[in-house]
């Protein structure tokens, strides 16, 4: 048997610390969709009678779609201690305990975490096909 050596490069990378996003299940996520639904609505598809025609209808969709998105999203830093799985809930949650201090509050603040944390990884391993592996 010989050794395996490997050598891995590291090169220093510029980590973003922000994003733009729309929340799941927030109010904007919501309005995002209210948002595209009615403008789709407005767009006369009847007249898509040829790819040029096509063309436009896509067009127009984009925009509408660009328009919402850039209209809604808010900026969200990323921290070390940024995790997929935390949603509105644990944040007020944790707001509420910081505000009391109560073990109470605490112990609420633990159990919607963890089911939190469950329901996503319940999302999460259904999203994988485990066949294709």
């Amino acid at each position: 048997m010989l050794p395996l050596t490997v050598t891995i490069p590291i090169v220093e990378k510029h980590i973003e610390l922000s994003k733009q996003s729309i929340a799941k299940n927030s109010e904007e996520d919501a309005e995002f969709v209210k948002e595209i639904v009615v403008s789709f609505s407005k767009v006369d598809t009847l007249t898509i009678l040829n790819i040029n025609n096509l063309e436009e209808a896509v067009s127009k969709f984009e925009h509408i779609v660009d328009h919402a998105w850039f209209k809604l999203l808010k900026p969200i830093r990323i921290t070390r201690h940024s995790k997929s799985w935390w949603n509105d809930k644990c944040s007020q949650d944790l707001v509420k305990y910081h505000s009391s201090r109560t073990i109470e509050n605490w112990k609420a603040f633990q159990k919607t975490v963890k089911i939190t944390k469950r329901k996503f990884k319940k999302l999460s391993t259904k999203s994988i096909d485990h066949r294709s592996l």
